[in-house]
Formats: C-alpha cells, sequence, structure tokens
C-alpha cells in the first residue's frame, strides 16, 4: 500500500487505554503517523479501532446531539430549559433550522470523524500489512466496518444524501458531492455483512462493548427496514434471534439500570464508566435531569408519547411508561416528583440515575450505557418486516414476545405496585392479522417500547408523509418535503466545494 500520511486519534500518548474500550477517548490530534509506522503491532492495531468507538459516546451531550436530532423534532419530547438556553435546539424543534444549527453541525462532525478513524484502521490493515496477525486483523477490521456502518446509517437518516468516503482521503478527494441515500444504504449493507463474516458472536471480559456478528446483523436488519426490503429485514433479524445468545430481561427497566446494563439484551450498547480520570461518564444523565437536582431540565417527554402507553380496564398503565417517565403521582427513583420541573408534567428516566447512584455534585458523570440497539427492537424489526411483506399471522410471534415481557414485568419488579400479578386486560397478545390494523400496531409498540432512546423521528419519516402530517400536526413549520431531512452543515458546503450552495 502507497504510504500516507494519516492523523491518527492518539488517546492521552496511547498509553491509558486498557484492552476494554470503554476506556477509550476522543482526545485531540497530537501529530502525523504514516501507517506502515503505527499499525506495526496488535496492541497498535486495537488502540486504532479503540479510537474509532469514542464519538459514539455522551461523554459530552452537546457534541453528541443525536438526541436532538432523533427526537426533539418527533412528538415524544421537548426541549425544556429556558428558551434561550440551546436555543438551536428548540429551533430543530419547531423547524425552524437553518445549516449553520449548532446540532445539525455537531451530529455531522461527530459522525464523520468517526468515520475518517474507521478509515483509519481499515487502510492501515490492509492485506499488505504483515505486522498485527491475521486473527486481530480479522476482528479488528471488522469492528471498523461495522462502526463505519453504524456511524453512515445515522448520518443518512439524518441527513439524507451525503458524501461517502471509504479511505483516508487527499484535500483533492475530499471535495465529493453527495451520493443518493441508496448508495450510502448500499454501503452499509456492505459494510455489515464484512463485520458479520468474522466478528464472533460474543464477548467477554474487557471486550464487552466491541461489536460482535449479532451487532452487525441486527444493525442490517434495521437497515433493510429502512429501505423496505421487507423480507431481507425479517429473515436478517430471525438470524439475529438465531444466534441463541440474547434475551428480553425479565424487567424492561433493568435495561436501563447502571447495576444490569451490561446484559443480555443489549445487542450493541455505547458504554459509560463514572468515576475515571481522564473522564468517560454518561454527560446525559445531567442534561436530561430536573434543574432542582443539579440537572439541566432538558428532553422533557410530551403528553401525545404518555397517551400511547396502553392501559388495563381498570387504568393501570403499561409498566413502560414509569420506567421510562417520571410523572405526578410516582417517585422519581429516590426523589418525590415535583410537578414544578416540568412545563409538559412529565421529565426523561431512561438516560438518568437516582442520586443514591449518581449525586448532585458529580451529576454529569453518569454510569449509564446508552443501549444503541436492543433485542427487543430486533423483535420488532422482524414484526414489521414479516407483516409488511405479507405474513402478518407469523409477526404475531416477535410482537407478542415484546409484550408479554413488558405485562410481565409486574412477575419480576417487587417495586411494582400489586406486584406477583399481572394486571388484567394488561398488553394482552396481539391477534389481528389485518396488514394494515397489524402496522398501526406495531408501530405504536415500537413507540412504546423505544420511547426516548433517539429513534423516534427517523421512524416517523419512514413511515411516510400521511403519517408524518399527522404525528406533527402540532408542529405548523413542518413540511415533509423539506422537513424529512436536516441540511447539510454550512460549514461542510464552505469546505466540500462539489456540495454546491
Amino acid at each position: 500500500m502507497k504510504a500516507k500520511n494519516i492523523y491518527i486519534y492518539l488517546i492521552a500518548s496511547l498509553l491509558i487505554i486498557s484492552a476494554s474500550c470503554k476506556k477509550v477517548l476522543d482526545q485531540p490530534v497530537l501529530g502525523q503517523y504514516q501507517t506502515s509506522n503505527f499499525f506495526t503491532s496488535d496492541a497498535n492495531a486495537i488502540l486504532g479501532v479503540n479510537a474509532a468507538y469514542a464519538p459514539l459516546t455522551f461523554t459530552d451531550a452537546s457534541s453528541n446531539a443525536i438526541w436532538v436530532l432523533g427526537d426533539l423534532p418527533s412528538d415524544d419530547a421537548i426541549k425544556g430549559s429556558s428558551d434561550g438556553d440551546q436555543a438551536d435546539f428548540l429551533s430543530v424543534q419547531n423547524f425552524n433550522i437553518n445549516p449553520s444549527n449548532s446540532a445539525v453541525e455537531a451530529v455531522w462532525k461527530r459522525y464523520y470523524d468517526g468515520v475518517f478513524a474507521c478509515n483509519v484502521v481499515t487502510d492501515g490493515l490492509s492485506a499488505s500489512n504483515t505486522f498485527v496477525s491475521a486473527a486481530v486483523k480479522s476482528d479488528v477490521v471488522g469492528q471498523a466496518e461495522f462502526l463505519r456502518a453504524y456511524y453512515y446509517f445515522n448520518l443518512t437518516a439524518a441527513y439524507g444524501d451525503i458524501p461517502l468516503h471509504l479511505k483516508v482521503e487527499t484535500p483533492a478527494e475530499l471535495q465529493s458531492p453527495a451520493l443518493p441515500q441508496a448508495q450510502i444504504y448500499a454501503q452499509i449493507e456492505a459494510d455489515c455483512t464484512a463485520a458479520a463474516a468474522v466478528l464472533p458472536i460474543t464477548r467477554t471480559g474487557n471486550d464487552v462493548g466491541r461489536a460482535t456478528k449479532g451487532a452487525a446483523l441486527a444493525l442490517l436488519a434495521k437497515t433493510y427496514l429502512f429501505e423496505q426490503k421487507w423480507t431481507l429485514a425479517a429473515q436478517t433479524a430471525q438470524a439475529v434471534e438465531a444466534l441463541g445468545v440474547y434475551s428480553l430481561l425479565p424487567v424492561f427497566s433493568d435495561n436501563f439500570r447502571a447495576a444490569t446494563k451490561n446484559n443480555a439484551e443489549a445487542v450493541f450498547s455505547i458504554l459509560h464508566t463514572s468515576g475515571l480520570v481522564p473522564f468517560q461518564g454518561n454527560n446525559l444523565n445531567q442534561w436530561f435531569a430536573p434543574r432542582p437536582l443539579n440537572g439541566y431540565g432538558f428532553y422533557l417527554p410530551t403528553q401525545s408519547l404518555v397517551s400511547n402507553f396502553e392501559t388495563a380496564p381498570d387504568g393501570t398503565a403499561d409498566p413502560r411508561l414509569d420506567y421510562t417517565v417520571g410523572r405526578a403521582g410516582h417517585p422519581y427513583y429516590d426523589s418525590a416528583f415535583d410537578p414544578s420541573w416540568t412545563s409538559t408534567g412529565y421529565v426523561s428516566k431512561k438516560h438518568t440515575q437516582p442520586l443514591s447512584e449518581i449525586p448532585t455534585n458529580i451529576k454529569g458523570d453518569g454510569n449509564l450505557n446508552y443501549q444503541a440497539i436492543r433485542f427487543a427492537e430486533v423483535l420488532l424489526i422482524e414484526a414489521e418486516g414479516l407483516n409488511e411483506s405479507g405474513n402478518s399471522a407469523a409477526a404475531l410471534v416477535p410482537l407478542n414476545k415484546v409484550r408479554k415481557r413488558a405485562r410481565e414485568s409486574y412477575l419480576y419488579d417487587s417495586s411494582l405496585p400489586g406486584f406477583g400479578t399481572v394486571p388484567a386486560g394488561l398488553l394482552p397478545d396481539i391477534t389481528i392479522t389485518d396488514q394494515a390494523s397489524l402496522r398501526d400496531q406495531i408501530r405504536a409498540e415500537r413507540r412504546s417500547e423505544l420511547a426516548l432512546e433517539f429513534h423516534r423521528f427517523f421512524d416517523i419519516i419512514r413511515y411516510g408523509a400521511t403519517y408524518a402530517n399527522s404525528a406533527l400536526k402540532s408542529k405548523p413549520n413542518f413540511n415533509f418535503s423539506t422537513n424529512q431531512f436536516f441540511p447539510i452543515p454550512e460549514s461542510e458546503r464552505q469546505t466540500n466545494l462539489k456540495l454546491g450552495k
């Protein structure tokens, strides 16, 4: 391979990373290296791919603003705090979005930084590299291919037609036009397929959190879903299930508790650990917590979201509701809920922790992972794919697995009122097989199950104009044809002249 100068994300002189990828930091560039001078050992190859995980983290909630793009324009959450605090986030919520919007700029920069870090690895570990062992090379390249696919999936979901960079490029090569979304999806498919062929089924010890075969297949299934390749989506989701290593946790909320964050439902998690130097905690804990608890008061759930959760005939709510949001009449972890905390009547719980775990003096150093892909989502991908491909009866099986776990939290969570008995009529199995009716049920189930996990706006858009116009009817500025994708940032257009104006 022709030698080329590349920037490597170095982590404090490459000394502070242990074998665990949760100790990866996105540090400033410290120098220029040639691939032949860096990828000279197994250890360095692992360091290289560790850097490719760093942009995924929420160590700074404002620079990883995927939560802003994924939920604030939707019907699930509003910005919160005061209007002048992070005003650009409010502009996203209200569809007053210009190409210089800070959230639009932040996600583009951070996720393309991730793409670049992946390309550093795939360039440096080409077939001509004989310094790194075959086993490590295969695993590390597979991780980089999966991560590149994950970054591109989020980028094209957010921005639509975008540039595609697959190697470390010269300044001239970086001048590249936006390609049709179909070509981006094709590359995601290729990367996921290649990664799934080489990645291990499970990880243990310090390697927990690294990409696996199941993660690559799950992302591939989700890509097929967004492309409306329904049969392939269902079949690939079934392939994830067939691996035999994933299951739904008995208690839904254990996906979002520090003590149980690495679990059998987590297909791909973005790891965070509090109390480390340098900082590796989850900053969302402070951004989403109420101000009186030393939070910033952002990200407030809406009444529309709360109303989506089903209730039993006696009024008992789907237990996922109170696992997901804080509301009057129910404790907010180990604090009493105060309605003055929120303008909507609700606060988010999925990405926050009790004061007994993260006290106010370290509020921004949360210990929760971000569960990027859960097995529950894989089952819902399977259900949607089966229904849309004309096999509605088969779609009931994975759909009802998700509902069964939700209602049976009453059998396993002693903190729930009436613990030990599932309330009569709560979340019954679905039996309808009319495709249109079942479509509505699957969409509603996905909304409840994955609420406040930064997926909702992208789902609204892929469901099409009719659904989107109905879901977002309270947002007068929304126009499906102009707002289904965010604008390519102004800073990128000024740098990459082939994007035009």
